[in-house]
């Protein structure tokens, strides 16, 4: 089912930007430590597994910078197996930086404002109005942020050699913001091909096809039936969530132990964890399909290859282990340790 914004939990305060946005910060970065210690991905894979986590960062500071002082709208945060912004937020980002040349010409002159914060501060001893700092929000806000850096529904990675393992020619990656979950998921196809390689023709492929959550074995055949030039060898996506802290309010057992923890003052207000699902298919033999006078080499998939993790700090671990035991059970590997998250709460 595809949310609404009325779905979301709004965040209604400058505190509540600052706290969410260096929770999400410190998070995707210790997540990208444990890629790389815990080899989920190889080195080609984990700099591009970089690349759209500082895209996905990016958006999420200029949602903070957007809405720190907007006083009729607020950030949603999504209600389903999320925890991430609703994916309206970047179509909202998007769509403000569009009309980006309209809004600065209408911007009160920097000088002159800050003029009239010096006579306010220190002439008047009075503070800031908050329509004023919005003002000087909106100012940082249209002149800062770039559009190209902000984490779109989908955003195409080029086609590159594969430089680690000798069965596969060349590599791309994508990412998308699924929808429907909320979540932002990053893939890797490998592949061969004899000939001159018509890049856009894959790009195309790929955004018609693969951008959003289905089963891994229906995007390889439809990638595979749709390029018919090359042989897809070895499909990898990364599901980033949910993330499980205070903001999110969905039915998952984690989070559920997570905010159960919070509200009986167990555990601090920063308390995080996230899950992460990598699911994978590879190609083996080959078959024919259509017509007598219209066939198509397709590849054979194996089984789709699913492997489920949880990162938390070392005390949310304690506790879903005494709580959610039969959860942990079902991963790939014991739950991977995070540093903890200290944020001074006013």
């Amino acid at each position: 089912m595809i949310t609404t914004p009325l779905d979301s939990a709004l965040l209604d305060s400058k505190e509540q930007y600052v706290f969410y946005h260096k929770m999400v910060d410190f998070v995707l970065k210790e997540l990208i430590v444990s890629v790389q210690q815990e080899q989920l991905c190889t080195h080609q894979e984990l700099l591009l597994f970089k690349q759209y986590s500082d895209l996905l960062l990016y958006s999420i500071e200029a949602m903070r910078i957007k809405y720190m002082y907007d006083e009729e709208d607020n950030m949603k945060v999504d209600l389903t197996d999320s925890g991430f912004p609703n994916y309206l937020e970047f179509r909202f980002l998007y769509n403000d930086l569009e009309l980006k040349n309209d809004y600065v010409d209408n911007l009160k002159d920097t000088e002159i404002l800050k003029a009239e914060f010096l006579n306010t501060l220190l002439q008047k001893k009075q503070p800031i109005r908050r329509l004023d700092l919005f003002k000087a929000s909106s100012i940082v806000y249209y002149t800062s942020v770039e559009k190209k850096y902000i984490f779109n529904r989908f955003v195409q990675g080029k086609i590159t050699t594969a430089k680690e393992g000798d069965n596969y020619q060349y590599m791309t990656s994508w990412s998308f913001y699924d929808v429907s979950h909320n979540r932002p998921f990053i893939c890797y196809l490998y592949f061969d091909y004899d000939g001159k390689i018509n890049k856009e023709k894959i790009y195309e492929v790929l955004k018609e096809s693969a951008d959003r959550e289905m089963s891994l074995d229906t995007m390889a055949y439809n990638i595979d039936r749709k390029l018919p030039d090359i042989q897809p060898k070895h499909l990898k996506r990364i599901d980033l969530g949910p993330f499980h802290n205070v903001f999110a309010k969905d039915e998952n057992e984690i989070t559920h132990t997570i905010l159960g923890g919070i509200a009986k003052k167990e555990i601090p207000l920063e308390s995080y964890a996230l899950s992460l699902k990598i699911d994978e298919v590879f190609s083996g033999d080959t078959f024919t399909e259509g017509s007598f006078f219209s066939k198509q080499t397709m590849q054979k998939w194996s089984e789709v290859i699913q492997q489920k993790y949880v990162l938390a700090p070392h005390r949310i671990i304690q506790l879903l282990y005494n709580q959610t035991p039969r959860t942990l059970d079902k991963l790939a590997k014991p739950p991977i340790e995070l540093a903890s998250l200290k944020i001074e709460v006013k």
